[in-house]
């Protein structure tokens, strides 16, 4: 006896997004494909070198940067005086082969209605790679790296509205896609729908949605 496929429900609550802003690592990526494993022993590496430090050492700062100020980079910079152009350069020289292009996530995100835009606490010529080597070539409007935030990180609230004011986008007519949930908290206070691509949730009040299939969530927005 067949069975009658089913296609899933859409999605309420998108019909007034015009401005789709998606993170980059582990996000236009899953974390499977541990892109950003080499960029954290890249880290590690430069600031064993540049702090002269061993290695648990270096880890530890790695994580306290990150953890207190929204980048390594942001911590190296407020407690090392660290110029940041060499190693934004340095941590990003990595091996993108690593990454598969996806169709289905390709023509999913085409699908959207409106802007569609990039905003990682990367670089832009790092994320121009990571799109390149996913298939998402000439699928979004704007690419805005942590300089376009004049090296604020997310989530610090400065960051976000500095970029949302150079794209010109309405927060209350826009939605973000984040792996990171402390990247959504600030997206959420502006009015923007929030939505958390990681493998498993991770409730809180300023998380709208989950996924742990981006183009299969999206695909469900047409």
């Amino acid at each position: 006896m067949s069975q009658t496929y089913h296609a899933p429900a859409a999605l309420p609550g998108f019909a007034h997004v015009e401005t789709w802003v998606f993170d980059l690592d582990n996000t236009l990526y899953p974390p499977e494909m541990a892109l950003f494993d080499q960029i954290n022993i890249r880290m590690t590496d430069w600031v064993m070198r540049a702090l002269g430090v061993d290695q648990p050492e270096a880890d530890r700062l790695r994580h306290r940067y990150w953890r207190d100020h929204g980048t390594t980079l942001a911590g190296l910079m407020r407690h090392h005086g660290v110029d940041p152009g060499p190693y934004l350069e340095e941590v990003h020289d990595i091996d993108f082969t690593v990454l598969a292009p996806d169709a289905a996530l390709a023509e999913a995100i085409a699908a959207l209605p409106g802007r569609k835009i990039v905003y990682t606490n990367g670089t832009r010529p790092y994320a121009e790679q990571v799109i390149a080597h996913r298939g998402l070539d000439g699928l979004f409007d704007a690419i805005y790296g942590v300089e376009h935030a004049g090296l604020i990180p997310k989530p610090e609230r400065a960051a976000y509205e500095t970029v949302f004011a150079a794209d010109g986008l309405t927060a209350t007519r826009a939605a973000m896609f984040e792996d990171d949930p402390r990247n959504l908290a600030v997206p959420h206070a502006m009015g923007l729908r929030t939505i958390h691509v990681a493998p498993a949730p991770e409730p809180a009040d300023f998380i709208e949605h989950h996924t742990d299939d981006l183009a299969g969530f999206l695909s469900r927005l047409r």
